[in-house]
């Protein structure tokens, strides 16, 4: 980072850049103060784009997956929603099945920590540049272990670590979920409300979804109204964490919460098959 650009002013891999720097630069022109750090980052905006993995995968993904039991459980006990065909039903859940996730995690009070994942340093990039000439292409990993390039991302933009920016808007929900004190009924309409939605390419049924979720908010408003009758902007601020829901990606829960622990499994084969048990 920038920021830190004063520490490494002695430093080696400093000096070598400098002089590589002064080789490339114009004749009688040297590299102006400040010229080319905006373009490496700088801790206002660039740790967003860090990749991160939980610190403690096992007990953060044995509660993610609990809480997934529970809400697919929770689904299937919703008597409108087994009145609807089973390829309606799994449309749904392949939607929603991410919010709802997070929406059991803040219901369940689930915490989780994430720390930076190792990265080759500049450094070894440089060296790795200037060898690339020389060297056998890269062999492929093991079996068993996917392949993650140094940034995270396979080739051919495939699965890759959470960025740090992706988990605070994940955690900036769990906060906000908390901060409210949502109580079980509410978390319940608020989920009827994320299951039944009619927007989704394909359904069938789109009036009788439309109702369903038009009859969630209407009990979630008269719930608040009775309960919360001092707080006329509740009903408001329990709207707006649905609108924090749209930032949640999907992929990213998936890669955070269960490929630590079930490697690359379709998410959508999983789910058709929870669906379809008895839990």
């Amino acid at each position: 980072c920038c920021c830190a650009d004063g520490r490494r002013h002695g430093s080696i891999l400093y000096n070598i850049l400098r002089s590589q720097e002064r080789a490339a630069a114009p004749a009688g022109q040297g590299p102006r103060r400040g010229q080319g750090q905006a373009s490496r980052g700088c801790p206002c905006g660039g740790w967003r784009r860090r990749r991160v993995a939980l610190r403690s995968p096992q007990v953060a993904c044995k509660a993610a997956s609990a809480v997934l039991v529970k809400t697919l459980r929770f689904v299937q006990n919703v008597p409108c929603f087994q009145e609807l065909p089973l390829d309606e039903q799994l449309l749904l859940v392949r939607s929603c099945w991410a919010p709802l996730l997070v929406l059991g995690l803040a219901q369940d009070r689930v915490h989780f920590e994430t720390v930076e994942s190792a990265e080759p340093s500049m450094l070894q990039r440089i060296l790795t540049t200037r060898r690339q000439g020389e060297q056998p292409p890269p062999r492929g990993p093991a079996p068993g272990r996917p392949h993650h390039s140094p940034d995270g991302g396979g080739d051919g933009g495939g699965p890759q670590l959470p960025s740090a920016g992706e988990i605070q808007a994940i955690k900036g929900f769990l906060a906000k979920c908390w901060s409210l004190d949502i109580s079980t009924k509410e978390y319940a309409y608020l989920k009827g409300t994320v299951l039944f939605n009619p927007d989704l390419p394909g359904l069938q049924c789109t009036q009788y979804i439309e109702g369903l979720q038009r009859e969630a908010q209407q009990a979630l408003n008269e719930h608040v109204r009775l309960i919360h009758r001092g707080d006329e902007a509740r009903f408001a601020k329990l709207n707006v964490v649905l609108s924090l829901l749209r930032s949640i990606n999907a992929n990213v829960i998936a890669e955070l919460f269960f490929r630590p622990i079930i490697g690359a499994v379709n998410m959508d084969d999983m789910l058709l098959e929870m669906l379809c048990a008895k839990l």
